[in-house]
């Protein structure tokens, strides 16, 4: 087994941390908990988590002793390295099965942490007689929804008493958006592990704007790296117009979020939509608000937003799909995991590019005259018209009802629409 750490040893030896997790990351299932335990120490110590360090040293010396290794997992998730508890709990579930609701709880979280929801789906199915309605049958009809398993999910949550801890009533009714919102969207798409439009609005109530026409068997709708154009914000822009009429909803004026990106655009919508632009205030009821990438903002700017003031909708050009955790846009034209504005600075063969240095309102006339129309035909390998205009109007009229509705959670998962990061 020594051979296999190589990469991990020689990564940590040069003092590269990230890419010594990232080559851990695959061994961990297929490792004994002791070897693994072994090889985490090191990467531990070397970034001063002191008491994971000592706890990993314990697993490896005595890898057969369910109390080390439980302590062992749990340290690992809670210093972000989640992966590598889930083989540890597992061994301690097989070693000491009288422990088994305190770890299979700890081996949940692992799993949710690591988007794993079908793997914890399926732990819960297994010890299914250990668990009460509140939080364990709620966990299954939760890990069941976002693995995709929609048909689970509702007998699960039918059979859910209301929660008599108000601690979980946010819980409840979490869930109970998403199946409604996910019976909604399955009138008009598929929900299978491609739809990644369905599934956007029933796990988050967002509208997803546009998918991308490229290396979709392995991104799914999504992009990678985008260097973003004045055409795709004005076509943004445009989706957002088709949204709110097939919603019957007008807002009566346009803000930005605090952000020179975050202006621009909303100068844009403001002439395209044909609304007055007034000064930010996340409380306004009938506003649009405007963001260009909601990942950019702080927790304090976030936080404002997760309570929709009546009649608001706020809207977000590009949202960074490998930062699930930030506040869901109600409309977000597309999903990036790298990119930049069209006036910022551009990456080119010879290096990057300055960003436009003019005032905003000239930048805004250039998304405003732009041509909004798909013109890009991608590869070939998204699906025949899964991304026209006439799909996504049909989309939004079959949601619409649900649509700007409940509080904006953010959910920190992917859901089960996978795409590659790189």
């Amino acid at each position: 087994m020594s051979n296999t750490f190589d990469d991990v040893r020689r990564h940590l030896a040069s003092g590269d941390i990230p890419s010594a997790v990232r080559a851990l990351r695959p061994l961990a299932d297929t490792a004994a908990p002791g070897e693994l335990a072994a090889e985490v120490g090191p990467l531990a110590e070397a970034v001063g988590f002191d008491d994971l360090a000592e706890a990993a040293k314990k697993a490896a010396r005595k890898p057969g002793d369910p109390q080390g290794l439980f302590d062992f997992g749990y340290l690992c998730i809670e210093h972000g390295i989640a992966f590598a508890a889930v083989p540890a709990l597992r061994e301690v579930l097989r070693l000491a099965p009288g422990s088994a609701r305190r770890v299979l709880s700890e081996l949940v979280a692992a799993l949710e942490a690591e988007d794993r929801h079908a793997e914890a789906t399926q732990e819960l199915l297994r010890h299914e007689a250990l668990l009460e309605p509140w939080p364990g049958q709620y966990l299954v009809a939760y890990n069941a929804l976002l693995a995709g398993d929609v048909a689970t999910a509702r007998a699960k949550a039918a059979g859910l008493p209301a929660p008599d801890d108000d601690t979980w009533s946010w819980a409840y009714g979490r869930l109970s958006r998403m199946l409604e919102r996910a019976r909604a969207a399955a009138q008009v798409a598929p929900l299978d592990a491609a739809d990644l439009r369905g599934w956007q609005f029933a796990l988050t109530g967002t509208l997803l704007g546009t998918l991308s026409p490229h290396g979709f068997e392995v991104m799914t709708g999504r992009y990678a790296y985008l260097s973003d154009s004045y055409q795709a914000c004005r076509r943004g822009l445009d989706r957002l117009s088709a949204a709110l009429e097939a919603a019957g909803h007008r807002p009566d004026a346009v803000s930005a979020l605090p952000g020179r990106s975050d202006g621009i655009l909303a100068l844009a919508a403001a002439e395209i939509l044909g609304l007055e632009k007034v000064p930010y205030d996340p409380d306004r009821p009938g506003t649009l608000l405007v963001a260009y990438d909601l990942s950019a903002h702080d927790e304090d700017v976030q936080a404002g937003l997760r309570d929709r003031a009546p009649g608001q909708v706020l809207y977000e050009h590009a949202s960074r799909w490998t930062e699930p955790g930030t506040v869901p846009a109600d409309f977000s034209c597309l999903q990036r995991q790298l990119g930049s504005e069209p006036w910022g600075e551009q990456l080119r063969v010879d290096g990057r590019g300055e960003a436009d240095a003019r005032p905003a309102e000239a930048i805004a006339r250039d998304i405003v005259t732009a041509d909004g129309a798909e013109t890009d035909p991608g590869d070939g390998s998204a699906p025949a018209g899964a991304d026209t205009d006439a799909a996504f109007r049909a989309f939004a009229a079959a949601v619409a009802p649900l649509w700007l509705t409940g509080p904006r959670s953010a959910l920190r998962s992917t859901g089960p629409v996978r795409s590659n990061r790189f």
